[in-house]
């Protein structure tokens, strides 16, 4: 899959408030994207049967099937990346969408501008074509082994699904196995503001990447906690 460009990026907009779709549908395809929308999960549903996303925007808030809901059950079959607008501010939603699969999260009412910056920095997150000529690399992490070349994770012959945020966990530490990396420096270099609620982020990232590579993600073995210093790729 390759890194859409801004010009040729594809939205999807779900959200029950008319004006609120309207305006953000106008305000982005303004900024080069293509936007689609709908009014709740189902007509999602419908839409992401026959067309292809390069990422959602979902509210969290919604009657029948909320985001949170949808994003979980999303998560079962979809990578595409997934951005949450919620209304609340309480710290304890923003986890449980992280923990549901959610890439980021952005709290109502915001500037459309920051709107922008996030989806941007969430799009280049997405992993991007392996160069054709470049031999495989890998890392093996006892049953699960990753594809460093083209960015992709296998236990035995089944392919692990890696969201957009996983896939950039993974490249960063690849690129320094056996050295641990501070949770400030994830947080920076997944292009997120700094602060401790976004470090706090990157923890449930971490418990969701853990629980797709490790036996005991409790006690893991391949991603390691440092003490002191942060997380750690150890593989074999």
């Amino acid at each position: 899959m390759s890194v859409p460009n801004v010009n040729d990026a594809h939205i999807l907009i779900v959200d029950d408030d008319e004006r609120i779709r309207g305006l953000l549908q106008k305000f982005l395809a303004r900024h080069g994207f293509w936007v689609t929308t709908a009014r709740d999960a189902a007509h999602a549903r419908r839409l992401l049967e026959g067309l292809d996303f390069d990422l959602l925007v979902l509210d969290v808030m919604m009657p029948g099937e909320d985001g949170l809901t949808l994003t979980k059950s999303l998560r079962d079959t979809l990578t595409t990346p997934i951005l949450l607008l919620t209304a609340k501010v309480e710290s304890g939603e923003r986890i449980m969408g992280l923990e549901a699969g959610a890439d980021d999260y952005l709290t109502k009412p915001f500037e459309p501008k920051e709107l922008v910056l996030r989806i941007n920095a969430i799009l280049r997150r997405v992993p991007a074509d392996a160069p054709v000529n470049e031999p495989p690399k890998t890392l093996q992490m006892g049953e699960v082994r990753y594809d460093v070349t083209r960015g992709e994770m296998w236990r035995g012959n089944d392919l692990v699904r890696l969201t957009a945020t996983e896939s950039a966990l993974m490249r960063i530490f690849s690129a320094g196995t056996h050295t641990p990396v501070s949770r400030a420096k994830l947080v920076e270099d997944l292009g997120r503001d700094k602060g401790q609620s976004q470090e706090r982020a990157v923890d449930v990232q971490i418990t969701r990447l853990r629980r797709k590579i490790e036996d005991d993600p409790k006690n893991p073995r391949y991603l390691q906690t440092v003490r002191g210093a942060g997380y750690m790729l150890a593989p074999d």
